[in-house]
């Protein structure tokens, strides 16, 4: 049976069925785990958690005689008191109202700041170093406010990488992507938070690869293809090992897999594929095309929409169908064609609309030439220019596109 008890009355042996608020406010991956480690206690109290449930029948039973002792009653007065302090210097600062300017500014920050622990952890691993996945769960947590605050801004800067920072901000983005798609699939907490540290941690497989394989500047040949493949099982060896939740191990795992059983590694198909998995092929897929590689071009990210949802097989349709409402059918930065024979750069998403964002003109077709910029509305009752559909950007030879919306 469960029992709710006060954090300060937990004991080593106890078996905690649940934490007690939010788990933005909790340092752990899971809600349900043993307690072992004293270590542990002194992380729930610092959290700020008042209260757990505890299951008995896993673990030690909440005996209240244990705790009335005079010294017992002291130690859980100044528990108390602790708490009290943890409490009003973690709480979470509330979503507040911004510009996407200003929220895409923060992104930005965050994700510089980001690389360099995102960077150690694939160097630690390429060392034969121990990978805690829980170091994460900070970093985790600042992504899944922004994405809450305003996932079109995060995501959009999630796509800003050079080549030589792909495989690090890659992760960051997939990230990003996973948390969004969770929310938007409304997983409770602890699934959105596996979504997140899974695909923070999908490619780190990566790290064991053969440098000159892993860096090669151009296309891998078959040879060097089918060594990159061996890449999801390093990965999820590696996180087993470190301890990661079986859910963050079958991300790393599985990610490279297809609905209709063509991927790998190991030819899973349909519902075989877990559903964060399957959450996961669509993220890391979305964000490797659109992203600057040393061998090709970033994908437009409407063209990109329009081009997955072709491919027949590979992706969950439905899992797609909640991904594309949640990026957009013209995501920022989509270089669009206007019905006024305009292009224009996509700078926030439609609020009623999926169709009718907010887009920033720039170019006259007729005239072939820059025009005045001009930001447009679409989805005002006003406004009778409407998107022709998406247009291709490496046909215009637009240098710094990006910074038309940023």
């Amino acid at each position: 049976m469960t029992q709710r008890i006060a954090s300060t009355e937990l004991r080593l042996g106890m078996y905690i069925h649940k934490l007690g608020g939010s788990w933005l406010k909790h340092p752990f991956l899971r809600s349900s785990f043993l307690l072992t480690d004293p270590e542990d206690i002194k992380s729930i109290l610092q959290a700020g958690i008042k209260d757990v449930w505890i299951d008995e029948e896993k673990g030690e039973s909440f005996q209240k005689s244990d705790y009335l002792t005079p010294s017992s009653q002291h130690t859980t007065e100044e528990s108390s008191d602790t708490l009290e302090v943890t409490q009003q210097t973690t709480e979470k600062p509330s979503v507040v109202e911004t510009s996407m300017e200003e929220d895409i500014s923060r992104a930005r920050r965050l994700f510089n700041d980001a690389k360099p622990q995102v960077l150690a952890m694939y160097k630690d691993a390429r060392l034969g170093k121990a990978i805690d996945p829980q170091t994460t769960l900070p970093l985790v947590n600042e992504i899944d406010l922004m994405v809450q605050q305003n996932s079109a801004a995060i995501l959009s800067v999630a796509r800003l990488k050079t080549h030589d920072d792909y495989t690090y901000m890659h992760s960051l983005a997939v990230c990003a992507l996973m948390i969004s798609l969770a929310r938007q699939l409304n997983m409770d907490e602890e699934q959105v938070k596996l979504a997140g540290v899974g695909g923070l941690m999908h490619d780190l497989g990566k790290s064991l690869m053969p440098l000159e394989v892993l860096n090669k500047p151009g296309k891998l040949s078959d040879t060097e293809y089918n060594i990159m493949k061996k890449h999801p099982a390093a990965g999820a060896k590696l996180l087993e090992n470190s301890g990661a939740a079986p859910e963050v191990v079958d991300i790393a795992l599985h990610h490279h897999e297809k609905i209709n059983g063509l991927g790998y590694p190991n030819r899973l198909q349909g519902d075989e594929i877990s559903l964060l998995s399957r959450m996961a092929a669509i993220c890391d897929v979305y964000d490797a095309v659109t992203s600057e590689r040393a061998y090709k071009q970033a994908w437009d990210p409407a063209g990109t929409i329009r081009e997955m949802a072709q491919w027949e097989g590979h992706f969950d349709k439905q899992l797609f169908n909640a991904f594309v409402k949640m990026v957009g059918i013209y995501p920022v930065g989509s270089l669009v064609r206007l019905t006024s024979q305009r292009l224009a750069v996509v700078i926030e998403p439609g609020v009623t609309s999926l169709v009718k964002p907010k887009v920033k003109v720039f170019f006259s077709l007729r005239s072939k030439a820059p025009i005045q910029i001009q930001v447009i509305d679409l989805a005002l009752p006003s406004c009778k220019e409407t998107i022709d559909g998406p247009e291709d950007p490496s046909k215009w030879h637009f240098k710094h596109l990006e910074q038309l919306w940023q």
